[in-house]
């Protein structure tokens, strides 16, 4: 992975002095992505809540547009210059991406539980980048490798946490979701450094075109209930947070410690759904949540 060799040793010049005051780029990347696995885990929890109650392909949609409406505002207050052709390229199929591991993701959400679909989702979210870089950049320190054999156990616990809950209803989905967030990290982790709202207006205008094709090839309901129209827009707001904070993450350091980091966001949506859906916790869902963030914990602290 060339570029991203290109774009590391890019930004180590200028991110260690303008992060000293912050305790450096290893502190800002953490903060960073425990905000993108904050916002993330929200943004999730509300998608899926709302996907319940009215089309989800509405959902996808309305909140992709209101993210990208609001990277244009943030692009030009930071003054980014116009994304190079590589962002482009990259964006673009972050879009493509995105809109298939979010629409999967919000569907999953919808039709499973939560406790159970989100944790999936971000083990495989968290693994896919890792495993790029394995095969492209060689294979990484030993507490890498023992987080990614926890998290692949993590996903068997959870998973049969699943059947004792009565239904396996949304893992499937969970792992394309979980893939295709997975590849969202790896595209972004590509963008030149500076440039973050620019690239991700990109990003989001995919997705929109994406989702649109797929309303008018399967005739798909995509109508928004009006009511439900503020909180699908502060799901776009909060997807985007969680986005940018990710982005900025990864250009402060490593990809596969914001990534990892990032992917803590089962956390936020499982604890949201446990005290406002009333879901249960079984001994095998607590051992494979258990198990999934000490997976992360083990790829982060190794990646440092």
């Amino acid at each position: 992975m060339e570029s991203a060799t290109r774009l590391s040793d890019a930004r180590g010049g200028h991110r260690t002095d303008g992060l000293n005051e912050l305790g450096g780029p290893a502190t800002a990347t953490v903060v960073l992505g425990l905000l993108a696995a904050l916002a993330g885990g929200c943004a999730d929890f509300g998608g899926g809540l709302l996907a319940r109650r009215t089309a989800l392909f509405g959902v996808v949609l309305l909140s992709q547009l209101v993210g990208m409406l609001l990277a244009i505002v943030l692009a030009i207050g930071r003054g980014e210059g116009a994304p190079t052709q590589a962002d482009l390229a990259w964006s673009v199929l972050a879009g493509i991406a995105g809109g298939v591991g979010f629409t999967a993701l919000y569907q999953a959400l919808a039709v499973g539980r939560m406790g159970i679909v989100a944790p999936v989702t971000g083990v495989i979210a968290a693994v896919v980048p890792v495993s790029a870089g394995i095969l492209l950049e060689g294979v990484p320190a030993p507490l890498v490798l023992a987080g990614i054999a926890f998290a692949i156990v993590a996903v068997v616990l959870v998973s049969r946490a699943g059947d004792e809950g009565g239904g396996r209803s949304g893992l499937g989905l969970a792992v394309v979701a979980g893939v295709g967030i997975g590849s969202v990290s790896i595209c972004t982790a590509q963008l030149s450094d500076g440039h973050v709202f620019g690239p991700l207006v990109v990003v989001r205008a995919t997705q929109a075109v994406l989702i649109v094709g797929t309303i008018l090839v399967t005739r798909s309901a995509w109508r928004v209930d009006r009511r439900l129209i503020p909180a699908t827009a502060a799901v776009g707001v909060l997807d985007m947070a969680a986005t940018g904070a990710f982005v900025l993450a990864v250009q402060t350091g490593a990809l596969a410690v914001a990534a990892v980091l990032s992917s803590l966001y089962p956390v936020t949506t499982v604890i949201l759904a446990t005290v406002f859906l009333g879901e249960r916790v079984s001994r095998s869902h607590a051992a494979g949540i258990a198990l999934a963030a000490l997976a992360v914990g083990c790829i982060a602290a190794g990646s440092a």
